[in-house]
């Protein structure tokens, strides 16, 4: 029996991007069984845009991402739930390989991948994608104790996200849900970081010490809150020893 995947992009006043996102989704070579597009209170053709697509469109007004991310995984009907930004853009066979993935391997509970960035200079690029992203993916995976998450680039099984909506702080704008996300991942939890399941993905995150400094201060603010919940050593024990049972 073959799973339904569900797309979801939340989306605040980005239209254009959004509207090469959605592009690139209606050419892929297994289309998602649904696509839907979180509005988090957008003032510009945000909603336009996604209702010209034909695709189904969830509102938050609540303004963050934690948020609309959130609302989007819970309207979501299929078995798994892929997770895009509004500026990523997947290749042709994004949807496809996600299915794949989790019907492959029937433990498998969340799959993300890298991003390679566009826009902005070859130096921009260079640090988002041979310092940044690998401090991510490896240097935080080895405090985890497991593979990481990546926003504009991730497919979580509907069940595992039933099991995680309570425990993440999607309340909180002031949180990196992706890092909130894989912190929050529950010990036994199958989780894979592929290298090769690539997107392309904005560059302007990094076009400006002030936007990548908010990006780091909440990425510490989501180390914090929940650190103050369990401490990573903790954590990482914990997933030591689930590997060790399995």
């Amino acid at each position: 029996m073959s799973l339904t995947v569900s797309v979801v992009v939340p989306c605040y006043n980005d239209a254009a991007m959004l509207e090469r996102c959605l592009d690139a989704l209606a050419r892929q070579t297994r289309p998602a069984d649904e696509v839907v597009v979180v509005d988090n209170g957008s003032t510009d053709a945000t909603v336009d845009v996604a209702e010209a697509a034909g695709v189904r469109i969830v509102t938050e007004p609540r303004r963050g991402i934690p948020q609309a991310t959130s609302s989007g995984f819970d309207a979501a009907i299929g078995d798994v739930l892929g997770r895009l930004d509004a500026d990523t853009i997947p290749p042709a066979d994004w949807v496809a390989r996600i299915e794949r993935a989790f019907t492959e391997d029937p433990e498998l509970d969340a799959l993300s991948g890298p991003g390679r960035f566009y826009g902005g200079n070859a130096v921009i690029r260079w640090y988002a994608e041979h310092v940044h992203m690998p401090m991510y993916y490896r240097f935080v995976a080895w405090v985890l104790g497991h593979d990481v998450l990546y926003g504009s680039n991730l497919a979580i099984r509907a069940a595992a996200w039933r099991v995680l909506r309570g425990r993440v702080h999607r309340e909180r704008a002031d949180v990196t849900d992706d890092l909130d996300l894989a912190i929050n991942l529950q010990p036994g939890m199958a989780v894979r970081f592929d290298p090769t399941l690539e997107v392309e993905v904005s560059a302007r995150p990094f076009q400006s010490w002030t936007r990548n400094n908010a990006a780091v201060r909440m990425a510490r603010n989501t180390a914090l809150v929940n650190r103050r919940e369990m401490s990573f050593l903790e954590r990482r024990r914990a997933w030591v020893a689930s590997r060790r049972v399995s």
